[in-house]
């Protein structure tokens, strides 16, 4: 018979042997936690919080090399509260050096110090390292000074300032292409990204994995922060000699056209690559607290894909080369222009209401005729004319590597609101909107054999010490490579028979201006139009496409007399940067 002794001790036994495993589950589930590093990380310090510490932030090179964005080093400067010995000094110089608040300076240095609770102030950031220097310099002259003085009058004294380094984004070539970069909040030390461009579109790859560390109040007791791998750096299609010359030459035509913004797009129609794309306004991402001020709302960040408009008769080299496509017309199908032409109801007249009588096709895109490009359209039919538009990506985002881009839908038959008189005004380019970025990639087709790229900014990635390039990209061929030759010949005809301010001495190429009238509230303004013109050479081997928009230029309503002239002004820029020989040297290196 068991005593009540033993029972007690059978009881106390298992309590002990309860109470020994709850303890060791306990241990393992803490050390095995998420939370067990940040435990580790805080034992023998007194008080402190968990920052995310976020990586070095990618560079964004262009296709030569040149840093267009970086990191630069600045200072964050703090006092330690138990060193400080002259607040007043302190927010002197800072307010005469740096030009902070005396009065905010100095309430923060005064802050009592509290052991593991109050022991750190920070008074100003991003400060630069030369202001750092002259900062420290007076430090040291100050310490000398204060051993030497008197208990009646002590010397001035910076005891206690502390300067703790850290990045922050930077842009050396400031503006230069700031509305394809975009920009990096960077104040925002633990919650900075990317707005806009490059830097919102790769924000995940530039900003690289972030992690958490906890870092005490006490600045003498912080560790060195771990080894965190750099984000991604980027190396763009963008040639910083090209991009600096077409914002040069955009800035001088707005100005001269008295025109309410401008956007030239540059691009290799082979890859598909963007060489240049510059657009109005520009701000200095490096000040980018001023975007409201110059990008008030509704303005787009870049036009060049985020602004759709109503492109005009530059579009007549789609609706051409439908046409020739599809074996509706050839380059020499006679047209009796009369003036005007009446389909579905809506009679056409031509830019200048007039009659140019006896034509053929190449009349028809020199003269740039309404009457003609809506018969055209009309000989073609509507099931294939939309046909031929849509695979020309008209309707559809391009899918360009940068952030912000819009699209506008197009109406088709079928839909309901659509009519036969789109028909004929779609087909030069009224009644239908795109962006400056559809269009270079649209007509990049006529400038290829017909094969259609995709437009893109990114030509390589460097990661851990890797670089991995990209693979231009063929989206569609909407005309055959005998098309696109017969267009590329048939506009550079057009432009040398009427003498065109886009004619550059030495080269062929091939082109067409646009001159749209702007839609408004109450109908069609013809005192207000956008300007257009979209270029290619040479024409024997292209190996540039140039985009043109001026929005509602002053001096003349006219894509012939305000778009063209720049077009030949960045092709002289072109050929020079790009090395590219002059007709005659090239066919002669070529017989050689």
């Amino acid at each position: 018979m068991k005593t009540p002794f033993f029972t007690r001790y059978v009881i106390f036994g298992g309590l002990f042997t309860f109470m020994g495993a709850a303890i060791i589950f306990q241990m393992a589930r803490i050390q095995t936690s998420d939370i067990a590093d940040e435990f580790v990380q805080q034992a023998g310090f007194y008080g402190g919080e968990n920052r995310t510490v976020m990586p070095e932030r990618g560079n964004i090179y262009d296709r030569w090399g040149h840093l267009l964005a970086g990191n630069e080093t600045v200072y964050e400067v703090g006092v330690d509260l138990q060193q400080v010995r002259d607040p007043e000094t302190i927010a002197a110089t800072l307010s005469s050096i740096l030009g902070t608040d005396y009065i905010t300076v100095r309430d923060a240095a005064r802050r009592p110090y509290l052991e593991g609770e109050s022991v750190y102030a920070v008074l100003t950031d991003f400060v630069t390292i030369d202001k750092v220097e002259e900062l420290n310099q007076l430090k040291q002259e100050f310490a000398e000074n204060f051993t030497s003085s008197s208990k009646d009058k002590p010397a001035p004294s910076l005891s206690g300032l502390i300067f703790t380094p850290h990045l922050k984004r930077s842009y050396p070539e400031g503006s230069l292409s700031s509305t394809l970069l975009g920009f990096f909040s960077y104040l925002d030390r633990e919650n900075g990204k990317g707005y806009f461009g490059v830097e919102e579109k790769y924000n995940d790859l530039l900003s690289g994995s972030s992690q958490k560390v906890y870092i005490p109040f006490d600045p003498y007791k912080v560790q060195e922060l771990p080894d965190i791998p750099a984000g991604t750096s980027l190396i763009l299609t963008i040639d910083r000699e090209i991009q600096a010359s077409i914002e040069s030459i955009l800035d001088k035509a707005v100005e001269n056209t008295g025109s309410e913004s401008g956007t030239i797009i540059v691009s290799d129609p082979e890859t598909g690559e963007i060489l240049g794309m510059a657009t109005t306004p520009r701000m200095n991402p490096n000040e980018y607290w001023t975007y409201g001020e110059i990008f008030p709302n509704p303005t787009p960040y870049n036009r060049a894909v985020g602004t759709t408009y109503e492109p005009g008769s530059v579009f007549k080299v789609l609706t051409m080369s439908a046409a020739l496509d599809n074996g509706t017309v050839t380059p020499d199908t006679p047209f009796i222009d009369t003036g005007v032409i009446e389909i579905g109801g809506a009679y056409i007249y031509n830019w200048d209401s007039g009659a140019w009588g006896p034509q053929d096709m190449v009349g028809c895109m020199q003269h740039s005729l309404n009457v003609c490009l809506a018969w055209v359209a009309d000989q073609v039919g509507p099931t294939d004319y939309y046909n031929y538009i849509q695979s020309f990506g008209i309707g559809h985002n391009t899918g360009i590597d940068l952030s912000g881009e819009v699209t506008s839908p197009i109406r088709l038959p079928g839909d309901g609101q659509w009519m036969m008189m789109d028909l004929a005004t779609n087909s030069f380019g009224q009644g239908i909107a795109v962006t400056p970025i559809q269009m270079i990639m649209a007509i990049g087709a006529l400038a290829n054999d017909g094969k259609m790229m995709a437009p893109h900014v990114l030509r390589a990635m460097i990661d851990n010490g890797r670089q991995y390039n990209t693979t231009p990209q063929v989206i569609g061929t909407p005309i055959k490579p005998e098309t696109a030759r017969t267009i590329t010949t048939l506009l550079s005809r057009s432009l040398e028979e009427e003498s065109s301010d886009a004619l550059i001495p030495g080269y062929r190429v091939a082109g067409k201006t646009g001159t749209a009238e702007i839609p408004g509230p109450t109908g069609y303004s013809s005192d207000v139009t956008n300007a257009s013109f979209a270029g290619w050479g040479p024409i024997d081997d292209p190996k540039f496409l140039v985009y043109i928009w001026l929005e509602e230029p002053h001096t003349s309503i006219w894509g012939s007399v305000v778009a063209a002239p720049v077009f030949s002004d960045v092709v002289k820029s072109l050929v020079v940067l790009m090395d590219i020989p002059p007709d005659s040297v090239r066919e002669a290196m070529s017989n050689q």
